[in-house]
Formats: C-alpha cells, sequence, structure tokens
C-alpha cells in the first residue's frame, strides 16, 4: 500500500474533507484489487460505503456542489439521506427489490471480474408524492453514500449551449468521488426530441445526456425520477439498467403508513382503518401529511395525545385539496 495514498487518507480524516478522504479511500481499494488481494479489497470497500448498516456520519462535512459557469448558482445539493429502508412502505417487493440493489452495489467488483454489467442507472416513475425521492435517499442511506440532488431550475438555462455544459459540470463533479446522483423531475431534461413543442436546443441537451449516460462510470449510483414517463424520449428507456413504477398505495398500505407514523406518538384508540380507507388513491405524501397534521393539532392546543378528533380533522384536510 503505497504511503502517498495513506498520507492523503489522513490528512483529509484530520481536515474534515469527505471528498478527499474517499478519493484516497477509493485510490487504495483500486491499488488492493490490481494486486488480486480480491478478498481484503471487498472487505474496505464494505467499510467504505458502510456495510449497509449506516448512513454517512452526520457530522462530517460535505464538499460543496458544482456551480454554474459563473460560479452564481450551485447545480445540486450535497446532502445527507434522511429516509432509511425502514421509513418505506411501498407496493409488492419493490423495499426487498431496492435492498438488492443495495447489496449488489457492495458485490460490483465480483460483478466486474466476472463480466458482469453492473444496474447502475435507474429510472423510478410514477404519481407525484409515491416515494420517489425517499427511494433514493434510503438507498444512499443503505449504502453509506452522500446523496447529490441535482437542481433543475439550475440546470436549466435559457443561455445557448448552457444547459448541457451545467450537466458536464455535474457529471465531472460525480467522477470525483462516490455519490448516489438523483434528478428529480427527470422529464424536464428527457423530454422526447420530436416533441413540435420543444426548439432545437432541448434537442441538443438531450443528445448529449444520453452521451453522459452511456458513459457514466465509477462508484456512484444514479437514480432518474419523472412523474410523466410519457413525456421521456424513447432513447432515455433502454439507458437505464433498471426500471421501476411506484404507483398510489393501497388501503392497506397506507393503513401500514399511518401506524408507522404514529407509533411513536402518544394517542387514544384511533380510527387508523376507517381514516385509510377514506384516503383510498391518495398518494403517500398524503398519508404522511395526515399523520404529522394529526400530531400538530394536538401540540398547537398543547395536548401530549393525538385524539381521533385529531385524525378525523387531519383527513378532512387532506381530502379537501388536490393531491
Amino acid at each position: 500500500m503505497a504511503g502517498r495514498e495513506l498520507k492523503q487518507l489522513f490528512r483529509a480524516y484530520h481536515e474534515g474533507d469527505e471528498l478527499a478522504f474517499r478519493r484516497a479511500a477509493q485510490e487504495i481499494v483500486a491499488e488492493e484489487e490490481s494486486k488480486h488481494h480480491t478478498a481484503l479489497a471487498r472487505d474496505l470497500r464494505a467499510i467504505l460505503v458502510g456495510g449497509g448498516t449506516r448512513a454517512v456520519a452526520p457530522d462530517v462535512v460535505l464538499p460543496e456542489p458544482p456551480r454554474d459557469r459563473e460560479g452564481e448558482w450551485p447545480l445540486a445539493e450535497v446532502r445527507h439521506p434522511e429516509h432509511a429502508f425502514e421509513d418505506l412502505v411501498l407496493a409488492g417487493d419493490l423495499v426487498s427489490r431496492f435492498k438488492s440493489l443495495a447489496e449488489e452495489y457492495r458485490r460490483w467488483g465480483d460483478l466486474d471480474r466476472r463480466g458482469i454489467p453492473r444496474r447502475q442507472r435507474l429510472l423510478l416513475y410514477g404519481p407525484p408524492g409515491c416515494g420517489k425521492t425517499s427511494v433514493a435517499e434510503a438507498l444512499a442511506c443503505e449504502i453509506g453514500l452522500p446523496l447529490v440532488v441535482v437542481r433543475i431550475d439550475a440546470v436549466v438555462s435559457s443561455y445557448l449551449g448552457e444547459t448541457a455544459s451545467n450537466l458536464y459540470r455535474i457529471f465531472d463533479f460525480v467522477r470525483n468521488g462516490s455519490w448516489v446522483l438523483f434528478f428529480d423531475e427527470f422529464d424536464a431534461l428527457g423530454k422526447a426530441r420530436d416533441d413540435p413543442t420543444e426548439h432545437g436546443e432541448i434537442k441538443r441537451v438531450i443528445t448529449a445526456f444520453l452521451q453522459m449516460l452511456d458513459a457514466f462510470r465509477g462508484p456512484s449510483l444514479l437514480i432518474a425520477a419523472t412523474n410523466h414517463e410519457q413525456l421521456l424520449d424513447p432513447a432515455l428507456w433502454r439507458r437505464f439498467d433498471e426500471i421501476l413504477e411506484l404507483p398510489r398505495p393501497s388501503v392497506h398500505q397506507s393503513r401500514q403508513l399511518l401506524r408507522r407514523r404514529l407509533r411513536n406518538v402518544k394517542h387514544e384508540r384511533l380510527e387508523i382503518d376507517a381514516s385509510a380507507s377514506k384516503l383510498k388513491g391518495k398518494p403517500h405524501s398524503a398519508i404522511e401529511k395526515v399523520a404529522w397534521d394529526a400530531v400538530r393539532y394536538a401540540v398547537l392546543e398543547d395536548r401530549e395525545t393525538v385524539g381521533t378528533n385529531d385524525l378525523k380533522r387531519a383527513v378532512a384536510d387532506a381530502l379537501a385539496r388536490p393531491w
């Protein structure tokens, strides 16, 4: 093991430089792999990504995100993930499938040696408020990586050629570390090139983005999410290694979610089943809002216990607004 990498590792740890620490650690892992010390490299990589037991330590200082050409606007937000798989209530076997992707991440070295393609690019689609962002955070938490959330509003520019340049800056940033890179509202970048309402610039952006996706390598995971999958350019679909739909929750899942969000709250015997039935067809975000609003009403009235009327009022409020 080279002394240079060890010095970089210790210096980055002392300075609290997360990006430099991961770069040095990755170099050490790569060196051990080149020496065919596969067991040691696998163990080091598992430790580096957290072994699936914890997220990135919240006191670690994360690097500044990439900025636009003038340095005025950050193009992404770099943050610690806040949700874990235990927080998710999803249809069918979706949670187990996401856990499988996290486990596979830890075994990428084994897959590479056998010539098996990685599942490194994931597309999530479905109605708004059904957990796509939470899934991205849970995956980042499970494999122990920071989350890089792309700011679409800052990336898309009215200046000719600038949107593609902003995307290149984001991919250059990710290339220098280990991250979960998350594109929300992905359809804003990936609209079909034959859409008559779009001008030539967006077509050039999509072409450039396709090339970036094809070239995406390294120890990071890319996740894109959209509420409007029908708008995506057909060429984008085959660029993703896994495509999963996140539908609205069933009544049973709504019931589970309400119970999970209220389990650590002191409350009376609440009508969970009846509330879940009334919320049929509503997204996960509506169910979570009902739970938090019920607690909020009790707190604002200086009560320690959430009552039946609090939950009924929260359900009525949720049903009165569009989702």
